[in-house]
């Protein structure tokens, strides 16, 4: 059982972000602000798909009306992107968005910042201090050499303070780096300093492959020390695949609820079955189901009951044939052709 770290609880809609709720699963719309029914149809299909936080990115006052058609048509929280212009944030706000994420650093005075702080607490909106790589100020790079981890957490630790000077702490902290080693040193200072929960992510991760491993990595190593209260894995894809890449991780680190965990052999020489069309068929087909059980697929009856047997169900493949087993105890016996449907009604029955 991973021991989370205590934060403060920060309601973005009715998300809470904090170590008293889950861990939530946000990802970004990437149709263009200008394409408001596009946009629109992203979002929701990335509401069908289970993201629990969306963000969009406002470059100008036009894009403000996409705040205005999100919150009519998804339930889920809005959180508005800003950069440099602080006005964009405070009509955001007025709009209805759930949550604003800026970077005080580049958004000018530190005037123009109160009247963002003001505009969000008279709305009751929170505010995410999104550092990374890339914004770190021109004196702490010099103070540190580049953009090292201490030099990002600096630049975070010194926003709050910005917005704790103006008696505001419903804050959310981001610290990313495309570098998978400062993304973690950095978090962990940030997360030693301070009671903000935070958003993790791995910025400018690439592609899906690559981009799945480096967050993976960052995320995970971050989540399993218990540290990180909502995250988004970046990918240069579909955003669906980062919702569901998010999920993935949380499962596989048992901080997703009511969620199937999947075990499955590699296969070898013994595997008299097509185990790889077969594991992918299971998976598919439990997707939807939200139990908290663990299943196993495997390629024969040596790495079936018996090394599997700590499986709440699952089936070992066989000549033809498969053996659907609880507990390590098998159950049955079906046909090959029968396997995917036989496990689910098991499945469902439980």
């Amino acid at each position: 059982m991973i021991e989370r770290r205590v934060t403060r609880n920060v309601k973005v809609g009715d998300i809470t972000i904090g170590s008293d709720a889950p861990i939530s699963v946000q990802s970004m719309l990437n149709v263009s602000a200008k394409d408001i029914e596009g946009t629109v149809r992203q979002a929701k299909s990335l509401e069908d798909a289970g993201c629990q936080i969306i963000r969009a990115a406002v470059p100008d006052m036009e894009a403000v009306k996409l705040i205005y058609a999100l919150k009519e048509n998804v339930k889920i929280p809005v959180v508005a992107d800003i950069h440099f212009d602080y006005r964009l944030a405070i009509e955001s706000v007025a709009a209805g968005v759930d949550k604003v994420r800026i970077n005080p650093g580049n958004i000018g005075s530190e005037q123009r910042v109160a009247e963002v702080v003001s505009a969000c607490r008279n709305r009751g909106v929170p505010i995410r201090i999104g550092v990374n790589s890339g914004s770190v100020e021109k004196e702490l790079l010099s103070k540190y050499g580049g953009a090292t981890p201490e030099a990002m957490a600096e630049s975070a630790m010194k926003h709050v303070e910005i917005l704790e000077h103006h008696d505001f702490e419903d804050i959310v902290i981001s610290i990313k780096s495309s570098d998978v080693h400062k993304m973690i040193e950095a978090y962990s200072i940030v997360a030693d300093r301070c009671a903000y929960p935070l958003h993790l992510g791995v910025t400018e991760a690439g592609t899906y492959k690559m981009g799945l491993i480096k967050s993976s990595i960052g995320i995970g190593s971050l989540l399993a020390r218990g540290i990180g209260d909502t995250i988004r894995v970046s990918l240069t894809d579909d955003p669906i695949k980062e919702v569901e890449a998010g999920f993935d991780i949380l499962r596989a680190l048992g901080l997703c609820e009511n969620s199937i965990q999947i075990v499955s052999c590699p296969t070898c020489g013994r595997t008299k079955i097509d185990l790889i069309s077969l594991v992918n068929k299971v998976e598919e087909r439990l997707k939807n189901i939200k139990k908290p059980i663990t299943v196993a697929v495997m390629g024969c009856a040596v790495n079936g009951p018996g090394e599997a047997s700590a499986a709440d169900i699952g089936v070992a493949g066989g000549d033809g044939c498969g053996l659907i087993f609880k507990k390590g105890e098998i159950i049955r016996k079906v046909p090959e052709s029968e396997i995917v449907d036989e496990l689910i009604k098991e499945i469902e029955s439980m």
